[in-house]
């Protein structure tokens, strides 16, 4: 989460806005906290590899599923590869200062950052626990020096260097703050993205939104400040120059010795979103794998070492195309574009997956203010989507469009899963719920979640076909529901079922107790009993 958003970014979208960039973080910062209740509520309700994807997929369907999948991969790797670029800029300011101003070359700066994502990548391969440990002490540092970079700056911030508050030349005028909102969200990507890995964690329905929310506040509280210290003690030609801009400040009140403990803080940044981002991104393919909308081979895990290793390749790969191909300010518009679908989607997901009124749908934690919350949510991104500039929104629907194409061709003949919107399309219409596929999946979750074991009963259940009969109905209106729905199982004619019923209960029903009995027929064959050959009828009139 505090990586180049910080520690470079500030500098490019300075170039645009002046000293309003400070407002454009802390709103970023307001508009995100809506997106982390969301993803909250979905993750423990659905503690599942894929974060978005999978609630995108469950709740909307196969194709957005796909859309979302792809893009919350895309995006992560970019900002991931912004981060590795973030080292590579940092090695140039190096050797400009170590060799009596050498400058790389912009080759040499992409040659760095593939090597980072090869070496990152492979320490991925090997072992996640050893990574988590190796994140823990590069963030504790980097927090250390943020501290004492505030704390000693706050005294050498000049009030002249706000004013004017939004730059003269700005192309939007006040305006610029919302527009310059959307560019800046990508410093607040990572704030959600331990839901792509919600399997992974212990206790998921307390941990993940305790994680968030801290997350949240640790990290707009450090933006607000290190961005204000810098803003206000850094001249603002040489800031807008500088590609790195909280080293640079550093070494105004600091000296030579605070610019190197900031540019190793920035480093420990660099190298923890990076690692992190590879870690997050390469779930997201693999959990499409596992619903085959994506190849079987990229749900394979290392049998040596328990971690992906298809899925960490090809996202490093798309990491060393991204740094190859694009330029710095573009991956991060369109990296920022893409986390605004990313969250809007996942504030549609809440929606459908609430008026679903799916039984087994029972998240730990709930989105205050709802529905009003999440809507204003919607409507907000859009704004800040229309916002971000024609090439992010050119790419976002070639995605689209990729992902429609995909879907088409491989992935909607070998899909069928039953999705939220369909709920509520099935209860706005009228219709009778007929497929239980989401319904015990999200049980099977919450059983796997809550350490619950089932018992015959609940097999029983989970096997059944499930009607739920309103009003009365005759014994032969029953009998026709149940043949049309077993008929196919057992490859038996509906009609002859129904008069084998009919003619079995003219004889005598199996009565468990007053008002409860069981209609039932012998039929030819082996193995035609099994749970999934039963059916349950409940209802209120008997």
């Amino acid at each position: 989460m505090i990586s180049s958003g910080l520690f470079v970014l500030p500098a490019i979208v300075y170039r645009i806005g002046g000293p309003s960039i400070i407002a454009s973080y802390m709103l970023a910062s307001l508009l995100i906290l809506p997106s982390v209740f969301a993803k909250a509520e979905l993750a423990t309700a659905m503690p599942r590899a894929g974060g978005t994807y999978f609630y995108v997929k469950r709740s909307i369907g196969g194709l957005w599923g796909l859309f979302c999948g792809l893009s919350d991969w895309f995006s992560l790797a970019m900002k991931s590869a912004f981060a590795v670029m973030g080292i590579a800029l940092f090695c140039k300011m190096f050797c400009h200062y170590a060799f009596n101003g050498y400058v790389l070359s912009d080759s040499a700066l992409k040659i760095i950052a593939a090597a980072c994502c090869l070496f990152f990548g492979g320490m991925n391969w090997v072992s996640v626990k050893s990574t988590a440990r190796f994140q823990n002490l590069l963030v504790l540092y980097m927090l250390v020096m943020l501290s004492m970079f505030v704390v000693m700056g706050i005294s050498s911030v000049h009030p002249v260097r706000f004013h004017p508050f939004v730059a003269a030349d700005a192309p939007h005028g006040t305006w610029t703050i919302l527009a310059l909102t959307g560019a800046v969200f990508v410093s607040f990507g990572g704030l959600t993205k331990v839901t792509t890995i919600a399997e992974e964690v212990r206790n998921p329905g307390r941990q993940l939104p305790r994680g968030m929310l801290l997350a949240w506040a640790v990290v707009s509280l450090f933006y607000a400040a290190v961005v204000f210290v810098t803003i206000g003690v850094l001249d603002s030609t040489d800031l807008a120059a500088s590609d790195a801009p909280i080293s640079t400040t550093a070494g105004v009140f600091m000296g030579t010795t605070g610019m190197v403990l900031l540019s190793l803080a920035a480093l420990a940044a660099f190298v923890t979103t990076a690692n992190g981002g590879i870690l997050a991104a390469s779930r997201s393919p693999m959990a499409m794998s596992r619903d085959h909308l994506l190849p079987g081979q990229l749900a394979q895990v290392s049998k040596r070492f328990g971690t992906p290793a298809h899925s960490i390749l090809i996202t490093c790969g798309l990491m060393i195309l991204s740094i190859i191909f694009l330029e710095l300010e573009i991956l991060v518009k369109t990296a920022s574009a893409l986390l605004l679908l990313m969250f809007l989607m996942d504030n549609v997901s809440v929606i459908l997956m609430r008026q679903s009124k799916i039984q087994t749908y029972r998240p730990k934690f709930k989105v205050p203010f709802y529905p009003y919350l999440p809507i204003a949510t919607i409507v907000v991104y859009l704004v800040l989507l229309l916002g971000m500039g024609i090439v992010p929104l050119c790419i976002s629907g070639g995605f689209l469009i990729a992902s429609a194409v995909w879907y088409k061709l491989y992935a909607a003949k070998q899909v069928q899963r039953d999705s939220a919107v369909m709920r509520v399309v099935q209860q706005v219409t009228d219709r009778e719920i007929k497929s239980p596929t989401l319904e015990n999946e999200l049980r099977d979750i919450l059983f796997e979640r809550d350490n619950i074991i089932a018992d015959r009963f609940d097999h029983l259940l989970h096997d059944c076909t499930l009607f739920d009969l309103k009003g009365k109905k005759t014994a032969q209106e029953v009998f026709e529901q149940a043949a049309a729905a077993l008929g196919a199982k057992l490859d038996i004619d509906k009609q002859v079922l129904v008069e084998k019923l009919l003619a079995r209960e003219a004889e005598g029903s199996t009565v468990l107790e007053t008002g409860l009995a069981i209609p039932h027929v012998v039929i030819e064959g082996e193995k035609k009993g099994s749970g999934q050959n039963r059916i349950l009828f409940g209802g209120y009139e008997r």
